[in-house]
């Protein structure tokens, strides 16, 4: 039998959850600001695709997607107060120098014959390093003190992998001849590299060391 005189534990026995996240609230900010600044420059870049991409179904879709990025970064946004950070702008940057190219390059084709290079650069390369680092936030994060960046997360990571499977069927649509595969693997090849010399859409550590062992385990 439990001892009334001791103090309760802080949560139910059914609640197994920890307090500690690996992320304090600097750093929680720090990362919010990244995702709101990157969320912002897909929602430009596909705003102006819109007007000038000659596919209408891809215009349609590129409509729909703009709007989901300007959602996600108001949320991204209203977020970044809650974290003691009162100045959103201030923390609106890119990680680096290095993801500021990525973002050039990714926005480069402007011509209406590379609809391809255009949605190769957004779905196979940008949306998935998204989802594995907003994956990667949710998971690692504290589920006490956290918990309404993990709510804006899941919002967002619906958004995110709809659009993801939206995008890729757009792609393999346009996808014909094996001049096509070649486009699209170079396209995606060079964006890939770039994005690795970021370290991913927060800087180096987007998705954490987990794969860096170190010589001593």
């Amino acid at each position: 039998m439990a001892d009334p005189s001791q103090p309760r534990a802080p949560f139910t026995p059914w609640d197994r959850r920890e307090l500690p996240g690996s992320f304090d609230v600097d750093e929680t900010a720090r990362r919010v600001g990244h995702y709101k600044w990157i969320e912002t420059k897909l929602f430009e870049a596909l705003g102006g695709w819109v007007a000038t991409v000659p596919e209408l179904d891809v215009k349609l879709r590129l409509g729909t997607h703009c709007y989901h990025h300007a959602w996600h970064a108001e949320l991204f946004h209203k977020r970044l107060p809650e974290l003691r950070e009162m100045k959103p702008e201030r923390l609106t940057v890119a990680p680096n120098d290095e993801l500021v190219a990525f973002v050039d390059a990714l926005t480069e084709p402007e011509a209406a014959d590379q609809t391809l290079e255009k949605l190769v650069g957004v779905f196979r390369v940008l949306l998935p390093h998204k989802i594995a680092a907003y994956t990667f936030h949710r998971n690692n994060t504290s589920r006490i003190t956290d918990m309404p960046t993990i709510r804006i997360l899941n919002f967002i990571l619906q958004d995110e992998t709809e659009d993801w499977i939206d995008g890729e069927m757009l792609v393999q649509s346009l996808i014909r001849t094996p001049e096509d595969v070649e486009r699209a693997a170079a396209r995606q090849i060079h964006l890939e590299k770039l994005m690795l010399a970021a370290g991913g859409i927060a800087g180096p550590g987007t998705v954490g060391d987990a794969y860096d062992l170190g010589e001593d385990t």
